[in-house]
């Protein structure tokens, strides 16, 4: 009996903490975890595209660099705004402002691709916004939305961190498709799968 008040009076006692803890997770972000398994897809799909462009190198260094950048790139827009120079601010900007805007990681996804026709080290380019488009995939259901032009926009689908899973799979689903067309050619997808299965 003198358990059960005890663990009555420490639940009374710690609730409140429980449900700020509860809260903050309920309104955070997308998950870090989640931004990294995403990150993972980007460079399996930027390694997949730098070696369709001939760019391997020797030990395929470029697919490599481009894998790397490519798991960098899906955390930058997020690391990007942390003003790592100051102890009394935390971001010298706004979270999810300039450093996710739509607009200047596609530009830059372009032309990085376009560069790979000329270049090796523009596929670590194309592999890095390969990741950072790949962040603002992840970022765009939930309700704070993503600056793709110039207002944000949502699809206001779930709120953050909450279906992480569905934003992993369907990473994984890409890197899948592009991976599957470019290093086995004229095999379908589905058809691999159901012979792994």
């Amino acid at each position: 009996m003198s358990r059960a008040i005890f663990l009555h009076g420490l639940l009374q006692e710690w609730a409140p903490a429980f449900h700020r803890d509860l809260h903050r997770r309920a309104t955070s972000m997308a998950s870090s975890k989640a931004h990294h398994a995403t990150g993972w897809a980007a460079g399996v799909i930027a390694a997949a595209l730098a070696t369709h462009h001939g760019w391997q190198g020797p030990f395929h260094i470029w697919a490599w660099l481009a894998f790397v950048a490519g798991v960098a790139g899906a955390t930058a827009p997020d690391w990007l705004e942390v003003a790592w120079w100051s102890r009394r601010k935390r971001l010298w900007i706004t979270h999810r402002t300039a450093t996710h805007w739509g607009l200047g990681w596609l530009a830059a996804l372009f032309f990085s691709w376009q560069g790979m026709t000329h270049h090796p080290a523009a596929a670590v380019a194309f592999g890095f916004a390969c990741g950072g488009v790949m962040h603002l995939l992840a970022d765009w259901p939930n309700p704070l939305g993503v600056p793709w032009i110039l207002g944000r926009h949502s699809l206001k689908l779930w709120n953050s961190g909450h279906c992480d899973l569905i934003v992993v799979a369907a990473s994984w689903a890409g890197a899948w498709f592009v991976v599957s067309h470019i290093w086995m050619p004229g095999a379908a997808p589905l058809t691999l799968l159901r012979q792994l299965l």
